[in-house]
């Protein structure tokens, strides 16, 4: 359930492309988010999930995957 409603948001929010978002999707090299992007995605995930993600975590996300784990973590 929850990797629909962060393939929604990455849909909705940041603009990509249904079709390439996979659990081991690299957020920058496969799914096109740059540095810009990754604030924007960040803020509409603390949004949707009610959690805050640091700086420092933020810069440590490189797959969707690792998305799913930091708010799996931060959810609990």
């Amino acid at each position: 359930m929850m990797f629909e409603e962060i393939k929604k948001v990455l849909v909705d929010a940041i603009n990509v492309d249904e079709e390439e978002i996979k659990p081991e999707a690299k957020l920058n090299d496969d799914l096109g988010i740059d540095s810009l992007a990754a604030v924007e995605l960040a803020l509409e995930l603390e949004n949707e999930f009610d959690i805050r993600i640091e700086d420092e975590e933020l810069a440590k996300l490189e797959t969707v995957q690792d998305v799913m784990d930091i708010i799996a973590a931060k959810t609990k």
